[in-house]
């Protein structure tokens, strides 16, 4: 009788899967995409935000920028804008964040919210090395050249274009250092850590230098570079400052700094 039963279930049992009643193996399910950070920058900023000779973003800021979309779990998606539409383009809500090098100030912060700062440099005029500068009023009659819509145009604007310095605003930073050195300018007023990244370490910039003292008057410079943001989105803000803490906190923020630079850019 055992065997009888035996024979009736492996039959039993043949049957189901040639009628295909066998359960098949569940297919791996792929991991679902992360939801997009759309950055904004301008990439003419070096070594902050430029691009390797492929086109692609790079830079202090893109790495922190990827940073901190890895502890937020987001993908950085990077939307190129020029600087003087920076914040109307966020406004706009052509990208979520700006990630750029944006000073915190009390004008820009009527209009948009910041993180917390995730670096902090002064700026510095540059012009020939051989000016003869004893003050500001010295440099009456130089042309210099400015990042329209920088915290160092309305330095320019307030400091210099008064003692009479020809101030000409420009879109981008690297079409200021073009200009310097075809001749059309005599220098200009830049973060003291790009425009040496970006002229004074170079061929062209041979022969120019650092003049006058270290501008980081809170009125002009504001409180360091932080993530802006659009005002109300709190929760956004919230990650966003936990990120800038735990980066500092877990090396990455050294790793990535020490990529770039051979001292604290964090500041003061």
């Amino acid at each position: 009788m055992n065997t009888i039963k035996l024979t009736m279930a492996v039959l039993a049992t043949a049957a189901l899967v040639a009628c295909g009643k066998t359960e098949a193996p569940v297919a791996a399910t792929a991991p679902a995409a992360l939801p997009e950070l759309k950055v904004a920058i301008d990439p003419t900023y070096e070594p902050f935000t430029f691009k390797t000779a492929d086109g692609k973003p790079t830079g202090f800021d893109v790495d922190i920028a990827e940073a901190l979309c890895a502890e937020i779990k987001r993908q950085c998606v990077y939307v190129e804008q020029v600087w003087d539409s920076m914040i109307p383009g966020l406004q706009a809500k052509k990208y979520d964040v700006i990630i750029s090098s944006m000073s915190i100030t009390d004008e820009r912060k009527k209009v948009v919210d910041f993180t917390d700062k995730y670096y902090n440099t002064p700026s510095r005029i540059v012009v020939k090395a051989d000016t003869a500068f004893t003050d500001l009023a010295s440099l009456k009659g130089k042309k210099i050249g400015v990042l329209k819509g920088s915290t160092q145009e309305k330095y320019a604007m307030g400091e210099l274009k008064t003692v009479g310095v020809n101030v000409v605003p420009y879109e981008a930073q690297d079409q200021v250092y073009l200009d310097i050195k075809s001749g059309r300018l005599d220098g200009t007023v830049a973060d003291s850590v790009e425009v040496t990244g970006g002229f004074l370490s170079k061929p062209e910039g041979a022969g120019y230098g650092f003049v006058g003292p270290v501008l980081a008057d809170t009125k002009y410079f504001g409180y360091g570079a932080g993530v802006a943001l659009r005002q109300g989105e709190t929760q956004l803000k919230d990650e966003l400052n936990a990120a800038i803490k735990a980066i500092r906190a877990n090396g990455t923020y050294d790793t990535v700094s020490k990529k770039y630079f051979n001292f604290d850019v964090y500041g003061e």
